[in-house]
């Protein structure tokens, strides 16, 4: 029997050719995977929490957690990605779930986990319906109280990028930068190929408005990489210890700036349900 497509032809497609097991463990991969471990522990509400990582990929983020001591479920759609993860679960002693699914409808009761992570689900949905189910759902499983952690791209990231590699100055990347600041839909032209998948990218207050939107308290909006990536000698600079803090410095007095935000590629959400608004 032919299993059901739970995610579009073209984002899955992408992420069988790309190594995501690979993108955490180079470039600004290694700074980006570091930095969002320090903001999921702000959030972390005790040493033995029950957490969704959905959209979890490889599972990276889960193996770090479950060897926190937390019990973790992984959600992901892409077949190549959950064989990989349940490898990784499988060699550890405190392991973590693998599951087929994504974000519009997960498999687990109401009121069920301390945490939820979004690491993917904001990225890949164009439609601002499927968007509003991700997070209805990501509400429903929740507990009162408890925290989801989202992650979405910066309407301004391709733009940054262009601006400081000249790729501005290609006709189709210009075009494909127009509609991401207009309209927030990315989706590569067929010259650059190796660019994200079709994807949704965020104005800061917009992803705001989307948790709210759904009576949830927003804790507070962080910049992932703030502007730190902007030094011309970013990678150089992360591997000396005294540059490092400078730039990481940076980064905490300004990661939750209203005005720097659109310098992050990335941004994390932190939004709260609270008693006053039930199930």
């Amino acid at each position: 029997m032919k299993s059901k497509q739970l995610i579009n032809r073209n984002i899955e497609r992408f992420y069988t050719k790309a190594s995501e097991e690979t993108r955490l463990s180079s470039g600004m991969g290694v700074f980006e995977f570091e930095r969002v471990k320090t903001l999921i522990e702000k959030y972390i509400p005790n040493s033995s929490s029950r957490i969704i990582d959905v959209g979890g990929g490889t599972g990276r983020y889960s193996e770090w957690l479950a060897k926190k001591g937390h019990q973790v479920h992984l959600v992901e759609p892409v077949p190549k990605h959950l064989i990989i993860a349940q490898n990784r679960a499988d060699k550890l002693k405190n392991k973590f779930s693998v599951h087929s699914g994504e974000s519009r409808k997960l498999g687990f009761p109401n009121n069920y986990a301390d945490l939820i992570l979004l690491h993917g689900p904001l990225y890949h949905l164009q439609n601002e319906n499927d968007r509003d189910l991700t997070i209805q759902e990501a509400k429903r499983v929740v507990k009162n109280n408890g925290i989801i952690l989202a992650f979405a791209i910066n309407y301004t990231a391709s733009t940054l990028v262009g601006l400081l590699n000249g790729l501005i100055h290609k006709k189709t990347f210009f075009e494909m930068c127009k509609e991401e600041l207009t309209s927030g839909k990315h989706n590569p032209p067929d010259d650059f190929p190796w660019l994200l998948a079709e994807a949704y990218y965020h104005r800061p207050k917009q992803l705001m408005d989307e948790f709210i939107a759904h009576n949830l308290t927003c804790l507070n909006l962080y910049a992932v990489e703030g502007m730190a990536w902007l030094d011309k000698d970013f990678f150089a600079n992360m591997l000396n210890c005294k540059r490092k803090k400078t730039l990481l410095e940076l980064i905490a007095i300004t990661e939750n700036d209203n005005f720097l935000l659109s310098l992050s590629p990335h941004m994390m959400i932190a939004a709260q349900k609270t008693n006053n608004y039930g199930k």
